[in-house]
């Protein structure tokens, strides 16, 4: 593996009860983080393709953490999203390097299909602080119960020359989801929209 991994850490958020209302099944998130080195802290560089194989490995190592922890197969998520903050001594580049040119692929994998565009964030940030990430349906973007996020932070990351990067994958929607629009059950999942 390119990637310098300090750390790894799984989180699970679980909504059974929510404004009086029980949620059955509940609706259930989760977030894999890695800690990893960034080989290019503290200095400009050119070509940032190590960054996008580091994007590739930790997009199906975090999405398969994701999917283990929910106990679901594959075919049984519904959105998925991806983050990345940077330490002090980086660029928001190494952060869109990392998400963007390949990371996508290897989840989609992991999640299978995967038509929809993985909604995504970035920041620059240090130890302790909050790093949102968002959240859409895997196969059809317009599927309005399933835009949500979730917050995940770790105590002492990203250190000045770390990234702290974190993938999402839920088994469900936002819990008691009623503004309209297109429904999962209803969505194609074709052409990443509808």
């Amino acid at each position: 593996m390119k990637a310098h991994i300090r750390k790894i850490a799984v989180n699970i958020e679980e909504t059974r009860y929510e404004m009086g209302k029980s949620i059955n099944p509940a609706t259930r998130k989760a977030v894999a983080m890695a800690v990893i080195e960034n080989p290019f802290a503290g200095q400009y560089v050119d070509d940032l393709s190590e960054l996008m194989e580091i994007g590739a490995e930790l997009g199906a190592l975090l999405g398969r953490k994701c999917v283990e922890a929910l106990e679901i197969s594959a075919s049984e998520a519904e959105s998925y999203g991806k983050s990345a903050m940077v330490g002090e001594n980086g660029e928001l580049e190494h952060a869109a390097a990392i998400l963007h040119p390949k990371l996508g692929a290897p989840l989609r994998k992991e999640v299978e299909k995967g038509s929809a565009l993985v909604p995504s964030s970035k920041k620059m940030g240090g130890p302790g602080q909050v790093l949102d990430v968002p959240l859409g349906h895997k196969d059809a973007a317009y599927v309005r119960s399933h835009f949500d996020g979730v917050e995940v932070r770790l105590n002492d990351a990203p250190r000045a020359n770390e990234i702290l990067v974190a993938v999402a994958v839920t088994d469900s929607g936002r819990p008691l989801p009623r503004v309209g629009g297109l429904t999962a059950k209803d969505a194609v999942g074709e052409d990443g929209l509808r």
